[in-house]
């Protein structure tokens, strides 16, 4: 297999709720909820870096579409990792996601591995990690 994830979608209990986190709380581009003629098919996608898309459905939807039993959201089940350029820059998104609503689940510091980072919960307890890694910087912001 080749690998060619565009899209990385998430469970969340309320649509609205999680468009106004990620839109005007993050500010990540949106076109806002499409899908809505569809039964089970509203969805938000936010478009990320190098093309990749971050995409919110309700959770319910998700659970019809796949026939799964509905489970609670684990937070440590994964991370969804922001990488910057600077310290700096991770502290200004963990204010500003803490300004969103976000539950500060660890306050940005310096890592043993010689980075710095802190971890945020969105409204559905997905957890994000926000870190400048200078072993690994963006590599569209490179210059």
């Amino acid at each position: 297999m080749k690998a060619r994830i565009s899209v990385l979608t998430i469970a969340v209990a309320d649509l609205e709720r999680s468009l106004a986190f990620y839109r005007d709380g993050l500010g990540l581009p949106t076109d806002g909820i499409v899908g809505r003629e569809f039964e089970h098919g509203a969805v938000a996608f936010f478009a990320l870096a190098g093309g990749l898309r971050l995409a919110i459905w309700a959770q319910n939807d998700i659970v019809h579409d796949t026939g799964l039993p509905k489970t609670p959201i684990s937070p440590t089940a994964f991370t969804i990792g922001h990488n910057v350029m600077d310290r700096e820059q991770v502290d200004q998104v963990m204010a500003q996601a803490a300004k969103a609503g976000a539950d500060i689940v660890k306050a940005a510091r310096e890592t043993f591995w010689g980075g710095y980072a802190g971890y945020f919960r969105d409204p559905d307890g997905h957890l994000w990690e926000v870190v400048w890694n200078p072993a690994s910087l963006p590599e569209d912001d490179l210059g």
